[in-house]
């Protein structure tokens, strides 16, 4: 990699953790799933969270979630920053931040799905974040955190080392709607998790992470906020997944084929594509439909991604994204995908 990213410093117990809005406040659509995710969050961590303005503000201006996350990096007593869920206008939120302010305070940021936009701002200033957590969604729904969740949510925050990325037994596209009394207590609809598949060569690639949910990289490439230089991809590893919006094999192959025309998955060491939701609240389809659903969208990218390069080592099926459980990765961190011995090792520095 040309450029060097910074490691934020690891908050200790006792330490604050801002708990931010920078999308959509589900806080303030169902203040009980969140408020049972704030109790787990200081539980598991030993840590206190510290909620913001527009922590709770549905439709909050984008101004004033900018400013949010400003004061997050610049408050010296808050040393880590946790987003209650994706969202869909983040976009509209990255110009009003003071990139200044983040460069010289950099700390642990956790979030996916929208929050993406904000991976890649804080990439380009040179800090590594962690592609992964939400309250809202991993944290304040069903019975428990999950072990993935919580080993790689420590490990981001506080502990640091290595971890395996390991298979779940089962999985969820999408958990029990929040206005359900059973919203705290049970997950939504599971199924066995299918082996990964992997495609390429039988090699060991250790790299860099950048990417994110699929649909908000190619909103950043369109809105030109994609800056770092090529080069600092060559040997990296893409992380890419989908929505929950159960998106259209055609409509992956488009965006992921905007990577390719970008220059991008030329460059990459390898591609970790993520277990893609393909049911909702209003459709599932059964269990052979579903399972051919993620094939489909398993086999576009893969011979999307061929089009552009034949020795990338590609696994599909990783437990990250949109789905549960889900493993919190390091987003500009250091991860190796071995082909060889079919293994993911996540470094958290």
């Amino acid at each position: 990699m040309a450029s060097t990213l910074v490691s934020p410093p690891k908050a200790s117990e006792g330490d604050r953790i801002a708990v931010l809005s920078p999308s959509f406040a589900a806080p303030g659509v169902s203040p009980r799933v969140h408020e049972q995710g704030i109790e787990r969050l200081e539980a598991l961590t030993g840590l206190a969270p510290v909620e913001f303005a527009t922590t709770r503000r549905v439709n909050a201006h984008a101004i004033d979630r900018a400013n949010d996350i400003t004061q997050a990096f610049a408050d010296p007593t808050i040393t880590a920053i946790i987003t209650t869920i994706g969202g869909d206008d983040q976009v509209t939120v990255i110009p009003h931040i003071d990139a200044d302010i983040v460069r010289q305070n950099p700390k642990p940021f956790l979030g996916y799905s929208d929050n993406t936009h904000l991976h890649n701002f804080l990439t380009a200033l040179g800090i590594k974040s962690f592609y992964g957590g939400s309250t809202q969604i991993h944290l304040g729904p069903g019975p428990r955190v999950e072990e993935e969740h919580g080993a790689s949510l420590l490990a981001a925050v506080i502990d640091g080392g290595l971890l395996e990325i390991t298979n779940p037994a089962e999985s969820e596209d999408h958990g029990t709607l929040w206005a359900q009394p059973n919203a705290l207590t049970e997950f939504g609809p599971r199924e066995p998790s299918e082996p990964w598949i992997w495609d390429g060569p039988a090699k060991s690639i250790t790299g860099r992470t950048w990417g994110g949910c699929v649909e908000i990289i190619h909103e950043i490439l369109a809105s030109g906020r994609f800056s770092l230089p090529l080069s600092d991809l060559d040997g990296a590893v893409l992380l890419l997944e989908l929505s929950e919006e159960v998106t259209p094999p055609i409509i992956v192959k488009r965006m992921m084929r905007a990577l390719g025309e970008r220059g991008i998955l030329e460059r990459v060491g390898a591609v970790l594509f993520a277990r893609p939701p393909v049911s909702d609240h209003a459709s599932r389809p059964d269990s052979k439909t579903r399972q051919a659903m993620r094939n489909d969208r398993y086999g576009t990218a893969i011979r999307t991604i061929r089009t552009y390069s034949h020795d990338a080592v590609i696994c599909c099926g990783v437990p990250f994204g949109h789905t549960r459980p889900q493993w919190i990765l390091p987003y500009g961190g250091n991860v190796t995908v071995d082909g060889a011995t079919q293994k993911i090792i996540a470094d958290y520095s």
